[in-house]
């Protein structure tokens, strides 16, 4: 399985709101698990030392000037991706709680074509059920579930979770079509009618190394009724079947334009289609 990995090029995505007491633990494990991954932090706005603290541990550093959320923030590092061409992308917290380790599992499964899109699942094992999730965001998680089977005919355990890895295809859709808020459970759906294939693997998460969750319980009734509406929609919208982008294969051809990133690298809005200012 490593000797196929290494042989493409592998961006980290890692979305991160004043999480300066966890990414860079974050950083470091990933460049354990894969360490001829380039790893890109995005800072959505942070108020505190996370951009420095990433870049201090080896990531290159994009920051919003403002907080867009996660959809908008894993949307930069997917515009970078594509730009740039990378085979393969992986997309983790900067919270801590996805473990670095089984990003090789998630990996294996898209480079071997068995799936476009990789997705860690914390509950295809009925332990991890034993984690501590409130009560109400149980319920929703459920329920996402239960709706995303239903659109798309495909199983579904763990709709909320952003532990993924995705190869060119997806990629190329989720730049596009990707929503601001809370993009998990609609990705699925878009990914659906996109005609591109998710699979779910097991995998162990961990309780949140620093900081705070930004749902609370009040918070996930909202979340809940807002998304249930959002899939729904989502089911009806007009999204294309996938096609090849040529510039991003003019991209892919590049190889990342002959080198990879390194910490301290100015990104420039050109390369972002975005308007995230650089670190």
């Amino acid at each position: 399985m490593v000797s196929q990995i290494t042989r493409h090029n592998i961006l980290a995505v890692i979305p991160a709101y004043n999480e300066q007491g966890a990414i860079g633990q974050v950083v470091t494990d990933v460049l354990d698990a894969v360490p001829h991954a380039d790893i890109l932090v995005i800072d959505d706005g942070s108020t505190d030392m996370t951009a420095e603290v990433a870049r201090d541990a080896g990531a290159t550093v994009v920051q919003h000037p403002i907080n867009l959320g996660i959809g908008g923030t894993v949307q930069t590092g997917l515009k970078f991706a594509r730009r740039m061409g990378y085979d393969y992308i992986i997309r983790l917290d900067g919270d801590g709680q996805h473990n670095a380790a089984d990003i090789p599992k998630l990996l294996d499964v898209v480079i071997s074509g068995e799936a476009d899109v990789a997705i860690g699942s914390r509950f295809l094992d009925k332990k991890q059920l034993e984690m501590h999730i409130p009560f109400v965001r149980r319920i929703g998680i459920r329920f996402f579930a239960t709706e995303v089977g239903l659109i798309t005919r495909r199983p579904a355990t763990d709709t909320t979770s952003g532990f993924m890895a995705m190869n060119y295809r997806a990629v190329q859709v989720l730049a596009n079509y990707l929503p601001q808020d809370y993009p998990e459970v609609e990705g699925r759906v878009i990914l659906h009618k996109a005609g591109l294939a998710t699979a779910e693997v097991q995998v162990r998460m961990r309780e949140r190394v620093a900081g705070v969750s930004s749902i609370d319980s009040w918070q996930s009734i909202y979340y809940s009724l807002k998304v249930s509406v959002a899939v729904l929609m989502t089911a009806l919208k007009d999204v294309p079947v996938w096609v090849e982008d040529m510039r991003y294969a003019s991209a892919r051809r590049a190889k990342v334009n002959g080198r990879s990133l390194r910490s301290g690298d100015i990104i420039t809005n050109d390369l972002l289609d975005t308007k995230a200012q650089t670190a």
